[in-house]
Parts: structure tokens; C-alpha cells; sequence
């Protein structure tokens, strides 16, 4: 079974909807010509293994199985299949680019066009295409495509950046616990599975041995890397480092260690590590060290941390707190979390590691509000260190964020409430029973009090009014205008205003605001339509644009499932609205392929809680059907419909 027919079934297998050859042709990059013609090759062979395609006329199709024994057998024999084989060949574009790159990395000299054309069947044109996405992600590594006329192509660029691109881009690092998950066919052509087996023994007992905890994709990480020194020096390669980074590494616990494996790795491979490859291990160990740690006080967790680490730490959060207003700065398990992350860290962006954050789709997609926190986090980084924070960073610093914003949601306790009645204590009492009956523990009643007293009420501890007559002057705090006797209308504004205080999605999404099915060909495209689309209605100043474009480069707003959520960098507009834009073909937007976009903008400074307007743009992200209908729709009547 070839990788089309495979993305095909996973992408039947993973939806618990009926999906439209639409659909499918986007996710693979063909017409749905093709796909309906892969399908019946999908179908035949599924037949004689425990499962059928079914088509419903009008919707599309769905994985059924009716032996799951049968079924399962099959799935891992061809998954089996698919990693073991050496003549697999690439045929989705983000596979050829893989390809490509790991033939680039792997090349002792130049690599002609013509030659990689032939090895994977495809267009000169179609390589050229792709090199186009080869360039870029290799640019991220500070690695550098070099054409000569005649020769070929071949890459530069320092030791440490090419060796850090293999890890990524050369071994299958996605399991964890066991060396077999990265022993792919060009690791275990490095060196003998019986060696590196050994190898992977020499790491767990060294880092058991001398206390030091590593999550297990860093022991992957470690393990790979060793694999790639080996054979970079058999190669005639040496990483260089600065001579007072050398010697500051050398003054460490971690370069003991890292000594201790490489003289047992020495022996296992017969080849001799140079000092500086040494080091370059005890980097990894600094870099992925773990330490846990009890409550502590602000100022003991200053003393605790190094001073650096603290000033930096504090730093970040005081740029989340002056541009979300979350309350989250003076959470103390927050400051060590982050601290104790940062400490490590700081050795990995001295040295321009990468890390790996295999959560990182899953947070941006359930963590919006705290993954944007940890844009606003890197941005502090980048500027202490004046080196690039990439997404998977950002993604652990936003775990720390989102942990804390959940603790601050069950410490919030029931919305405090004073009722304001001129009926007399009565019908106060009248109010504040029902407010209790209905609601119990989701409100707490301060108390009651008639409205000419108002002036001396403190309203510190007061999170809302609840008033039977109207209140004309400017209150501190929210105002909820009931009818004496309580009526349904009545309950259901209270309801509104104690769940979380969340506002309707409906009042975002706006006739002017929608645009259906444009012929737009880019980001850059998308954007500008969009920013000048909100300009011209007056929501947004001049400045808009750039604040969306930053915040795309510190990691793009591409979500699956066809879905871009572009935004500014930080609230900006005097007022939050959502902007929708579907295209008449998908575009590329960081690495994902997109239809759908939706602009969005929160209120600059507002306390208002924004959380079901995220739950349903995490919906649509989540829904392809949704997202399907969406996409059809032309007009506005039939995109509200739809998306509400």
C-alpha cells in the first residue's frame, strides 16, 4: 500500500464523521478525481481484510470494520511495511521535502537535480517546487542551500546546525522508552544494532548512577545524538565550540557524566571522542535537566533560584500580566515552575539547541489563550538573549501558563453579589432567597441594601449588582437589571453573567465581517485583505498589520483541519470581533494547507471573559465537517447558520 492510500485510511480512521473526497484530495495534494480512484484500490484491499469503504450518496465516506481482529492484523503488517521498506517511495509533498532533506544531509558531495528526480519519479519542476520548502525549514537551522552550475546542490552550514537538523530530520524520534523506536534503517546502517543497544544501555545506567532525570524523549534525544556523533567523526567531522564555553562546560557535574558515557560508548564503537565532542553531550544533559521542588514564598524562591533566572523569570511574567491581565503573576508554584524551566533553558538558547515538544498541536489547539501567553513569554526571551524562541519552547512555557490559569479558576470560588431592592427588606430578602435557591453555591450574597445607600457601600469585595430598579450612575462593578419577582428572563442574565462571565459568540460574527470564498493565493494575501477590510469599517489603527505579521512569525496560526487563526501579537482595538475569510482554493500557510480563516481581535485592556468564544473556534478547528460546510456556504445567512 503505497503513502497516499495510507494517508487516505488514517485520515478515514481518525474522523468519527463521514468524510468528502473534498476532504481528502486537500489532505493529499490531488484532484478528487484521483481520490475517488484510490479509494476503490483502498476498498479492494480492505475487502480481504476485516473492512469496507462505505459511500453515502451526497456526504462522502466512512471506515467500516467488521472483523477488528482481521483489521487490526493488517494495520500492522502495513505500518510495519511502511517504516521497514528501504524502496519506499515519497509521494505527499511534505514527504518528498523529508526525503530530500535527509539526502541533502546525508550527501558526502553534491546532489545533482536530474538524479533526485529519477530516484523518486517525479518533475524536475516538482523538485524545484519542493526545494522551495526545503530551503525554508533548513533556513530555520541556519543551514544554507548551495547551487553550483554543473555539480548540483549541497548544503552549508555549521557542525552544530546540521547536527541538530539530523536529529530532527534523519531518525524517527515520535516514541518513547526503547532505543527500537529510533533504530530506523539509517541509524542501525551507522552502526550495529547489538552497539547501539549497548549504547542505550551505557545512558540509562549513567544517568540512574548520578541522579540525573531525563524525560524519555530526552534519553531519545541523547541516544540519536550519539549516533549522529559517531558518525560525524568517523566522517572526518568535529563540532567547534568556543574555548570559554568549553571550559565553562568542563567545570560542570554533567561533563563527568558525559565522559563516563563516552569512554563505554568508546570501547562499544571503537572510535576515539574528542574533548569537545564530550561537551557537546554534557550540553544535552544541562539541557534537559529536571529538578522538582516544594511550595515556597516569592522571596525563598528568589533565594532558591540563581539571580539571573529569577530577575528573567519575573521579567516574563510581568510582560504576560501588563499585556493579558491574566492574575497569574503572583502565583508562586507559577514563578518556581517557570524558573526551574528557564534554568536549563538557558543553557539550550546559549547553545542554539532545538527541543522537541511533541504536545505542541494539542496545546495550541486546547490552549489558546495560554499558548498566546507564551508568545508574549518568548518575546521577553528573545530580547535577554537576542536569540530566536522557537514554537516548541514556547509550547512548554505555555503548559506552565495554562496550569496556572486553571489553579486561579478553582481558587476564584462563587461570584460575590449585593442586592439593591427599593421595595423595601422584604422583597430584598424576596431576591436574595431566590438567588440562593436557584444558583447555591455559584454566588455568595454579600448582602442587600437599598439604592440611596449605594454611595457607602465598599465594593471591594463585590463582584456584581443584582437590581430590582434601574441604576443610572457609574458602578465599579457589573450591573444586573431583574424584575422584583424573579422571572425566567431574569435567571437566565444572572446565569450568563456567573459563568465565567462569558459573552455570546453571536455578537462577534457580523454581516460586514464575513467574506466567502475569495480568490486569495497567499498569507501575506489573506492578511492584508482582511487588516484593510477591518481598517476601512474603523476597528483597527495603522500598526494592526505588523502586530498580526509578528505574531506570525513567532510561530504560524495554522491549526488543521484546513483552519488559520490569525491575530495581533497583543490586544490592540477598542473593541473584540472576529473577521471570516474562506478561499476558492487552499493556501499554504506555515506548514499546514488552509481555507478557512478567522481573524481575531480582543479588546486592548478588557476583563471580560472570552472563553466561549475560544471554545468554538477550538471547535471549529476540531469539526472537519463543520469546517466542510463552512467552506460551501455563499452566503452570509448560510455561514451563521452553520457556524452557530
Amino acid at each position: 500500500m503505497n503513502s497516499r492510500l495510507t494517508a487516505i485510511l488514517q485520515e478515514l480512521m481518525a474522523s468519527d464523521t463521514v468524510v468528502t473526497s473534498d476532504h481528502l484530495a486537500r489532505k493529499v495534494d490531488v484532484t478528487s478525481r484521483t481520490i475517488r480512484d484510490d479509494l476503490k484500490q483502498l476498498e479492494r484491499l480492505l475487502l480481504s481484510n476485516g473492512a469496507s469503504i462505505n459511500s453515502i450518496r451526497g456526504k462522502g465516506y466512512e471506515l467500516e470494520v467488521q472483523e477488528e481482529q482481521e483489521f487490526r492484523k493488517f494495520l500492522q503488517q502495513t505500518f510495519q511495511q511502511k517504516h521497514d521498506s528501504e524502496a519506499f517511495q515519497p509521494n505527499l509533498p511534505e514527504e518528498r521535502v523529508k526525503y530530500l532533506i535527509r539526502r541533502l544531509l546525508l550527501a558526502e558531495g553534491y546532489l545533482k537535480l536530474d538524479d533526485l528526480s529519477d530516484e523518486i519519479h517525479i518533475s524536475k519542476s516538482t523538485i524545484q517546487n519542493d526545494l522551495k520548502s526545503v530551503k525554508e525549514i533548513l533556513k530555520e537551522y541556519g543551514i544554507a542551500l548551495e547551487k553550483r552550475p554543473n555539480y548540483g546542490l549541497k548544503i552549508k552550514g555549521s557542525e552544530v546546525k546540521l547536527r541538530f537538523c539530523m536529529s530532527e530530520y534523519i531518525f524517527d524520534r515520535s516514541g518513547e522508552g526503547s532505543p527500537n523506536t529510533a533504530l530506523t534503517s539509517e541509524l542501525s546502517s551507522l552502526a550495529g544494532e547489538k552497539e547501539l543497544s549497548e549504547i542505550w544501555k551505557i545512558i540509562i545506567e549513567q544517568i540512574e548512577e548520578n541522579d540525573i532525570t531525563l524525560s524519555d524523549i530526552a534519553i531519545n534525544n541523547l541516544f540519536v545524538h550519539i549516533a549522529i556523533a559517531y558518525k560525524r567523526i568517523t566522517s572526518g567531522y568535529h563540532v567547534k565550540l568556543y574555548k570559554a564555553d568549553l571550559k565553562e562546560i568542563i567545570t560542570q557535574k554533567e561533563y563527568i557524566v558525559a565522559k563516563k558515557i563516552v569512554q563505554k560508548a568508546e570501547q562499544v564503537l571503537q572510535v576515539k571522542f574528542p574533548p569537545v565532542e564530550i561537551a557537546y553531550i554534557a550540553i544535552h544533559l544541562l539541557g534537559t535537566k529536571m529538578i522538582t521542588t516544594s511550595n515556597m514564598s516569592e522571596q525563598e524562591i528568589g533565594n532558591v533560584l540563581e539571580d539571573e533566572v529569577y530577575q528573567l523569570t519575573i521579567a516574563v511574567l510581568d510582560a504576560i500580566e501588563e499585556r493579558l491581565h491574566l492574575g497569574i503573576r503572583h502565583d508562586t508554584e507559577l514563578i518556581m515552575g517557570l524558573g526551574l524551566h528557564l534554568k536549563p533553558a538557558i543553557n539550550r538558547y546559549r547553545y542554539g539547541m532545538n527541543i522537541r515538544n511533541p504536545m505542541l498541536e494539542d496545546i495550541k489547539v486546547n490552549y489558546q489563550v495560554a499558548f498566546e501567553a507564551g508568545i508574549i513569554a518568548g518575546l521577553a526571551l528573545e530580547e535577554h538573549f537576542g536569540a530566536k524562541i522557537d514554537e516548541n519552547e514556547i509550547g512548554y512555557l505555555a503548559l506552565h501558563i495554562g496550569a496556572a490559569m486553571e489553579r486561579r479558576k478553582l481558587e476564584s470560588g462563587p461570584k460575590r453579589c449585593l442586592i439593591v431592592c427599593a421595595s423595601g427588606m422584604g422583597s430584598a430578602q424576596l431576591l436574595n432567597y431566590k438567588v440562593q435557591a436557584k444558583f447555591g453555591s455559584k454566588i455568595k450574597v454579600m448582602g442587600t441594601t437599598e439604592f440611596y445607600k449605594l454611595n457607602q457601600v465598599d465594593f471591594e469585595n463585590v463582584d456584581f449588582v443584582i437590581s430590582s430598579i434601574p441604576i443610572r450612575e457609574s458602578l465599579p462593578v457589573p450591573v444586573i437589571e431583574v424584575n422584583t419577582i424573579l422571572g425566567e428572563g431574569d435567571l437566565q442574565k444572572i446565569e450568563g453573567f456567573i459563568q465565567e462571565n462569558q459573552t455570546s459568540v453571536s455578537q462577534y460574527v457580523k454581516e460586514g465581517l464575513v467574506f466567502l470564498q475569495k480568490p486569495l493565493a497567499s498569507t501575506q494575501e489573506v492578511l492584508e485583505y482582511l487588516v484593510h477590510q477591518v481598517m476601512e469599517k474603523g476597528l483597527a489603527e495603522e500598526g494592526f498589520l505588523e502586530a498580526v505579521l509578528q505574531r506570525e512569525s513567532m510561530a504560524p496560526t495554522s491549526f488543521g483541519n484546513s483552519v488559520a487563526i490569525p491575530h495581533p501579537i497583543s490586544p490592540l482595538t477598542p473593541q473584540t470581533f472576529l473577521a471570516f475569510c474562506t478561499l476558492e482554493k487552499p493556501i499554504v500557510w506555515g506548514d499546514k494547507k488552509v481555507q478557512f480563516v478567522c481573524l481575531l481581535s480582543v479588546e486592548k485592556e478588557s476583563n471580560e471573559d472570552f472563553q466561549n468564544m475560544y471554545n468554538m473556534l477550538g471547535k471549529i478547528v476540531d469539526n472537519n465537517e463543520l469546517v466542510q460546510r463552512l467552506l460551501k456556504a455563499k452566503t452570509y445567512t448560510e455561514f451563521l447558520r452553520n457556524l452557530l
